[in-house]
């Protein structure tokens, strides 16, 4: 944690001191000019702000901290972001090690005002693995695993990518909405199956995909698909672990180059918003093309500008490894 985040942290803290003395309900937006105001949403990552605003509709204001283009695992709130925290009626994160800075942040926020949802508490959850491919020596891996459990904890977090297990965040987004806006309850209620058949259809689009395939077997950039593998059958290959940052040695790139050749792997996947360099140059040794398969850990500006959400970028998804799975 920095030092410019831990002096932030404890000048928000001293805000929500000096205003605990006004409580307010848990079912009790903020208010504006005596008028009740939309509860203020702020969530993590996008898959978190897509569940609150089809589940919220246009009963609440959401705001996703981390900004297009910006990759999560890299991000850290600003002054402004904390300030501005520390005014939400909903703070949604993702949890299991993503947000390196979301356990300070939550111990800031003052728990009668803002309801906290750690989405993916209580859930089955995969365990983070680091590398997926080559043989390191002892020491080498050692502090790799140092490393990994200072920045990832011994889950992975990636848990939207399995359609089912968004739905189970969702679940949760909709019950702190309905308990902060107990009035709109019904509608956050038709609005949460409304989004849970879309991620009912998704999911069997997903399947009669994977159905159709004579391959399992797909190679990543880094490790963010183990859900999605774990749901369908499939076997993730990854470049670098949970990290996006990682990146093998020279030794693990040639026996990652003689994994696609002679599993005759024909695309290796990069996503976007971390550099594809690693996997152009693993493809470009072994002969074969690039694609991109979107973790969707957050948007580009490209992405935003097009119009582009979660159930159409699976969608190109599974595009990709229909393509890809040949």
């Amino acid at each position: 944690m920095k030092k410019s985040l831990l002096v932030v942290i404890s000048i928000v803290t001293a805000i929500s001191i000096v205003g605990c003395g006004a409580k307010e309900t848990a079912s009790t937006p903020t208010s504006v000019d005596g008028a009740v105001a939309k509860p203020k949403v702020y969530t993590t990552i996008y898959p978190l702000e897509y569940a609150a605003k089809r589940i919220g509709g246009d009963y609440v204001e959401v705001t996703n901290l981390i900004p297009a283009g910006v990759e999560p695992h890299d991000y850290e709130p600003t002054a402004k972001d904390m300030v501005a925290l520390s005014g939400a009626d909903v703070f949604a994160y993702n949890g299991s090690g993503l947000e390196l800075w979301v356990d300070k942040t939550v111990e800031s926020l003052d728990k009668n005002k803002t309801t906290i949802v750690n989405a993916t508490e209580g859930m089955d959850l995969l365990h983070a693995v680091e590398e997926e491919h080559g043989h390191e020596s002892e020491a080498a891996a050692a502090g790799k695993a140092e490393e990994h459990e200072h920045n990832h904890g011994e889950n992975d977090p990636h848990v939207w990518l399995d359609p089912s297990k968004l739905k189970e965040q969702a679940a949760k987004v909709k019950d702190a909405l309905v308990k902060k806006d107990h009035a709109h309850a019904a509608d956050f209620e038709k609005n949460f199956q409304q989004l849970s058949a879309d991620l009912d259809q998704l999911d069997k689009e997903f399947k009669e995909m994977v159905a159709q395939t004579s391959k399992k077997e797909f190679m990543v950039s880094h490790s963010a698909f183990s859900y999605l593998a774990n749901r369908y059958g499939l076997e993730q290959i990854a470049i670098s672990g949970v990290n996006p940052a990682d990146e093998p040695s020279p030794s693990e790139l040639k026996e990652l180059v003689e994994h696609v050749k002679e599993h005759q792997i024909s695309y290796v996947l990069f996503e976007t918003l971390v550099s594809p360099k690693v996997a152009e140059v693993i493809a470009r040794e072994a002969g074969v093309q690039t694609a991109t398969l979107n973790p969707l850990e957050g948007l580009t500006q490209d992405d935003v500008k097009a119009g582009r959400d979660y159930l159409s970028i699976m969608r190109e998804n599974i595009g990709t490894l229909r393509t890809a799975l040949k």
